[in-house]
């Protein structure tokens, strides 16, 4: 059911060389083809509209769940994810969508995923977007995420663009309570014409709820990023954004990071800074017998680490 250029896909986008060991649910061009369930992690598709249900026991620990979706040319999914992570429960979720389109015609997938972590859990989020193809058919991914996190739980998120996609909005809206904790990590390459936009609202509720967001992206050729991180507190709490961008050739990059506090024990701070690679940095490089190119990779891709 999965042919040589499937396991690549799913190889890219969830580090799946071989069918996991945990709870999977594989989605290929707008269909469920395979899915495991295990004692403590059930996944149930949704009646009323695309999408899946899933739910973790409470207690589970060092459990994963792998929920790919792979698209091919021409294809237009919609798909809602619901998540239900049980109190105390340790998990790790793999997403990610991968698209090979080597016609004219788009493909495009929009993945609306909606978390709760219950009192006390923590959550380990990995979502990586990759697209392959020679065609002129877009390739164009819209994901919004939704996590409410409870009193004492913890959703840890690694967003992870690297080419390959034309078009991308990413949406993500968190909720902290009481003592939640929020660590969010991101990483985009764009290059050629690719748009990127990615906006993060953060509010922190509760009492010592805390969150640290960090950005980090390359802009390439004629491509255009734009990136709104809005944190806003409403009670004693600590939130810290950190935006970086590398701007290269002709592309372009807007960072508009926002704080906004409602309480005067919210300690809010942000960063952004845009710019070009040192100079001395690819001398340091070549110097050692890399070439510029052989420099220039190196650096991006310690940048993006």
């Amino acid at each position: 059911m999965l042919d040589a250029i499937d396991k690549k896909l799913l190889a890219e986008v969830a580090d799946l060389h071989d069918i996991p060991s945990g709870a999977f649910n594989i989605r290929k061009n707008g269909q469920g083809i395979e899915r495991h369930t295990t004692a403590n992690i059930n996944i149930v598709t949704k009646k009323d509209k695309p999408g899946i249900d899933v739910m973790i026991k409470a207690g589970t620990k060092g459990e994963s769940v792998h929920i790919p979706v792979i698209l091919s040319e021409g294809m237009d999914d919609l798909v809602y994810n619901t998540f239900e992570i049980g109190e105390n429960a340790d998990v790790l979720i793999v997403a990610g969508c991968g698209i090979h389109n080597p016609g004219s015609r788009k493909a495009q997938h929009d993945g609306i995923h909606e978390f709760f972590v219950r009192n006390g859990a923590r959550m380990k989020y990995i979502e990586k977007h990759y697209g392959e193809g020679e065609g002129s058919g877009a390739r164009i991914l819209n994901p919004k995420t939704i996590i409410e996190v409870e009193e004492n739980a913890t959703a840890e998120l690694e967003m992870v663009q690297i080419r390959g996609i034309n078009n991308a909005l990413r949406e993500t809206e968190v909720r902290l309570h009481k003592n939640a904790r929020l660590i969010v990590t991101e990483r985009l390459l764009t290059y050629l014409d690719q748009t990127a936009e990615s906006n993060i609202t953060v509010q922190l509720l509760g009492e010592d709820a805390t969150a640290q967001v960090i950005s980090r992206s390359v802009a390439q050729n004629d491509s255009k990023q734009l990136f709104h991180l809005n944190m806003r507190g409403y009670a004693k709490c600590r939130g810290h954004i950190q935006c970086d961008s590398i701007i290269m050739h002709n592309a372009e990059v807007s960072s508009i990071p926002e704080i906004s506090a409602f309480n005067s024990d919210a300690q809010l701070i942000h960063e952004a800074a845009i710019g070009k690679i040192a100079s001395e940095q690819l001398t340091k490089l070549m110097s050692l017998g890399l070439t510029e190119k052989e420099a220039e990779e190196t650096i991006l891709n310690g940048f993006l680490k």
